[in-house]
């Protein structure tokens, strides 16, 4: 059996050239705009700037009126730091660990700083010695940002609001442990 002939195309026919890049690239950057536009979903861009904080909207307080959570850390100084700090945006927050982390913010009036906060409860008592609270500030120098300290009052102010609420938490509920 002979293999079969493909028909070779007469001499006299155009050519077509191999599809390059070089046709399409002034439709490149409007696909590419039409692309970013559709991941919008319709969102208020004023709202992306506002700070989220999804932990609001949770019942915070443990077990009701336990002053444990199950990690063994005090339920008033958690419920007290997360009150506290909740005009910051939250990067993480582990009730079993006690351990609140704040992602950066930066206050309206001010451009070229931010401040970020780690607050970690450390005992099931209500005690000043049970909350530990760093501070840590950056301000924009150029185009980077740059790690600077903050005001020697400044970790111990926010430490004492937490506790003032802990404390106002604790009356609230009956000053029961």
């Amino acid at each position: 059996m002979t293999p079969r002939l493909q028909p070779i195309a007469p001499l006299n026919a155009p050519v077509r050239a191999p599809l390059s890049l070089g046709r399409f690239l002034p439709v490149l950057p409007l696909c590419a705009l039409m692309a970013l536009s559709a991941c919008g979903g319709g969102r208020d861009p004023d709202s992306l700037t506002q700070p989220r904080n999804h932990l609001l909207g949770v019942d915070r307080g443990a077990t009701g009126g336990d002053d444990e959570l199950k990690g063994g850390v005090n339920a008033y100084l958690w419920r007290g730091a997360i009150d506290t700090l909740s005009f910051m945006p939250f990067a993480s927050a582990d009730a079993n660990g006690g351990v609140i982390l704040t992602d950066w913010y930066q206050p309206p009036a001010s451009t070229n700083e931010r401040f970020k906060i780690a607050a970690y409860i450390l005992d099931r008592r209500l005690r000043s010695d049970a909350l530990r609270v760093s501070v840590f500030r950056q301000e924009k120098q150029g185009t980077e940002w740059v790690d600077t300290p903050v005001a020697p009052n400044t970790t111990s102010d926010i430490t004492t609001r937490i506790l003032a609420r802990a404390r106002q938490l604790r009356a609230d509920n009956g000053n029961r442990d």
